[in-house]
């Protein structure tokens, strides 16, 4: 079975859709088989994946219980989302057991991956809930601005309530730090705090702030092709991630990636 992780943030902006997108990649390459959910409405990683507008049956259809997930699995790569997803959040609320419908959705499906990576709207509702309850590990995503720390807390006090309520095996993996242009006073500040809230909940790699990122998607071009040495960061996390799921023999696998991509 997949192991599944959740990348969640307190508000949008975060880089959590492009975190999702590029670690993807990264697993990819070295081999392993993933598959993207996309619960943000506005669609930005099935945007990326070139998922088309119109594409049926989407995350919607499958927590609305119109369609199997196995269906809604576009070119075998990701769970797609649009507008229509926005309505899901009202529908689930009236059903019995709602926290609990995304986990059932994938529960077949998934056991043709290694892993699974969720991306979640940027809120903390309902279908947050339902990717956190979905998941073996939540990832919180926070951009490196002024009130960075009460973001984390905000998040990580529903990761709590879900393991708490309804999901006592749910792992919280850490929070990585995205969008960070550590020249800036504000953002080695919100580094700081962090660490020192956190510490080595917090991961040791950084993800810097790039105009890149932004072009690369609009290209659809990876960023570890279009820019190789902004790629590193990504890099870095995907190997952290694998160390601390216990997975050494794919973390090698990153590691000899990343000598590839970017020599020293």
């Amino acid at each position: 079975m997949a192991t599944t992780i959740t990348v969640l943030s307190q508000k949008g902006g975060t880089g959590k859709t492009t975190t999702v997108r590029t670690l993807a990649d990264v697993y990819r390459r070295i081999g392993l088989e993933v598959m993207c959910v996309d619960l943000d409405p506005q669609g930005n990683l099935s945007d990326y994946f070139d998922v088309p507008a119109e594409a049926s049956p989407t995350m919607a259809d499958v927590l609305a219980g119109q369609a199997r997930a196995a269906d809604a699995l576009h070119e075998g790569l990701i769970l797609p989302a649009n507008l229509g997803l926005a309505e899901s959040e009202l529908v689930l609320s009236g059903k019995m057991g709602r926290e609990l419908t995304l986990k059932r959705a994938l529960r077949d499906v998934k056991r043709g991956f290694d892993l699974v990576l969720v991306d979640c709207p940027p809120s903390l509702g309902l279908l947050t809930v339902n990717a956190l309850v979905a998941a073996d590990h939540a990832l919180i995503s926070s951009e490196a601005e002024y009130f960075s720390l009460q973001g984390v807390e905000q998040a990580l006090e529903v990761v709590e309530l879900a393991k708490e309520s309804l999901h006592p095996d749910l792992n919280w993996l850490g929070v990585v730090l995205n969008i960070a242009d550590m020249r800036l006073v504000h953002a080695r500040e919100a580094d700081k705090q962090l660490r020192e809230r956190f510490g080595d909940r917090v991961f040791k790699s950084v993800i810097r702030r790039s105009v890149r990122y932004a072009e690369s998607a609009e290209r659809g071009v990876s960023i570890l092709d279009y820019g190789p040495d902004l790629g590193a960061d990504y890099l870095a996390l995907a190997a952290e991630i694998l160390e601390r799921l216990g997975r050494a023999e794919e973390r090698e696998r990153v590691s000899e990636l990343r000598a590839e991509l970017v020599p020293a």
